[in-house]
């Protein structure tokens, strides 16, 4: 099996190459990524837990599925096939917007992405794949933010910088 390689990208999202993941995340290189949130009729956010066994950030709560895409990849195509890969159902999703973010963690990794956040809805349950995913919850946007300044340590640390980007685009509608 080939080593998971990450896409390098300049600010403005123009491709500059590939690196293997972990590589990427010891070098804090900036690259593509991308996170799905997932809402029901109800306006609840479907938040999921980290698998205890991730690299970083393991049994945090954050956003429905986010990865990397891969080399050829556009960014729904790779959105779509991460939420079947995580949480086992595939709904069509809107890339909603895009920015930039730097985050070091205590393991001496670094996310450094251009991170497109899309957006999908769904009413059903999902089928988590528990090699990635411990547990999940449905929360309403409202509940999200007031748990989050309370708890922040229970968050990723990307979704605590997406969520009021999120949040506010949301809210504008």
């Amino acid at each position: 099996m080939n080593e998971e390689k990450v896409i390098l990208v300049d600010q403005e999202d123009n491709v500059i190459g590939t690196m293997p993941k972990i590589e990427a995340h010891k070098k804090a290189v900036l690259h593509r990524a991308f996170s799905v949130f997932i809402l029901n009729k109800k306006g609840e956010l479907m938040l999921q837990k980290r698998a205890l066994n991730k690299y970083h950030s393991p049994a945090l709560w954050t956003n429905t599925c986010c990865s990397h895409q891969r080399e050829g990849e556009g960014n729904l195509q790779a959105g779509k096939r991460r939420l079947k890969e995580e949480m086992g159902f595939t709904t069509p999703l809107e890339e909603l917007f895009s920015f930039i973010y730097k985050a070091p963690f205590d393991n001496g990794l670094t996310e450094h992405e251009f991170d497109h956040v899309m957006l999908g809805y769904y009413d059903g349950l999902p089928k988590i794949n528990f090699e990635e995913v411990a547990s999940w919850k449905w929360i309403s946007l409202e509940n999200v933010k007031k748990h989050m300044k309370k708890n922040p340590e229970h968050y990723t640390a990307w979704f605590k910088i997406i969520y009021e980007r999120f949040y506010n685009y949301i809210k504008s509608l």
